[in-house]
């Protein structure tokens, strides 16, 4: 399973929705960087168990994001907030804002 930033960041948005197993889990995996072995030895589950886990993490994650795109609009709210182009873009900005 390879590791991916946007989850890492939908974490961020949605991970309160998930439970606090999940969230721990995924959390670790994602956020800590450990292994799932490592994660299992932890939270006292098999290795598949934590696989399993963040698997359905990652399932209501996208769900989520596909439903509410808050993450997206998020994270290119804060790419132009860094870019310092906000006034260049505000149009944009004003469709993410309507779409949220």
């Amino acid at each position: 399973m390879a590791k991916d930033l946007f989850v890492s960041a939908l974490l961020d948005v949605y991970g309160e929705f998930l439970s606090e197993k999940q969230k721990r889990v995924t959390e670790h995996y994602y956020n800590d960087d450990l292994s799932l072995s490592e994660i299992a030895e932890n939270e006292g589950i098999t290795r598949q168990g934590v696989n399993d886990l963040i698997k359905r993490s990652e399932a209501q994650l996208y769900s989520w994001e596909e439903k509410c795109h808050y993450c997206k609009s998020f994270l290119r709210l804060k790419e132009l907030a860094e870019t310092g182009i906000v006034s260049e873009n505000s149009s944009e900005l004003l469709e993410i804002i309507d779409n949220l």
